[in-house]
């Protein structure tokens, strides 16, 4: 079985009651809602990694003011090409909580995202959005002292 990590880095940007959000299409193309971040650059630290994702899909510029956590979780694929080999995947996400420094609200051109915007954090539930955005929120609701939320099985 192959094997493939991805590390990336996230933020939760929380002002007067609205969460920051990009919009990305699912894999079948359904646009979704992402908190703004993504993967790290070989050789980049994932400070950096956060600071400039959320420039490049919100036009913000960020101040990291902590580091929340870390999700983390794996998944197993059929895999794909000629050999159909399954691969193993371990995605590692670490979740920063920033706030806006400067610049303007802008979408993304060319890039994994389509647009931003802001959301009310009691409107969240009701988007459709990815697991990460939830593990984001508890983080930054629970600031759990070993940077990690648990959920239920199955």
């Amino acid at each position: 079985m192959r094997q493939k990590l991805r590390v990336a880095a996230y933020a939760v940007c929380v002002r007067d009651g609205q969460l920051l959000l990009a919009r990305s299409p699912a894999p079948d193309g359904t646009p979704e809602w992402v908190l703004p971040g993504g993967g790290m650059d070989h050789g980049e630290d994932p400070y950096d990694t956060v600071v400039r994702e959320l420039e490049e899909e919100t036009g913000y510029r960020v101040e990291v003011t902590g580091l929340l956590g870390v999700d983390s979780f794996r998944t197993v694929s059929p895999g794909d090409g000629p050999l159909r080999r399954p691969v193993d995947h371990h995605r590692l996400r670490l979740v920063y909580e920033a706030r806006v420094a400067g610049g303007d609200l802008r979408f993304e051109t060319g890039g994994s995202t389509d647009m931003a915007a802001w959301h009310d954090l009691a409107a969240v539930p009701g988007l459709r959005r990815v697991h990460m955005v939830d593990a984001g929120l508890r983080l930054w609701r629970e600031r759990p002292p070993t940077g990690r939320v648990s959920y239920p099985a199955g």
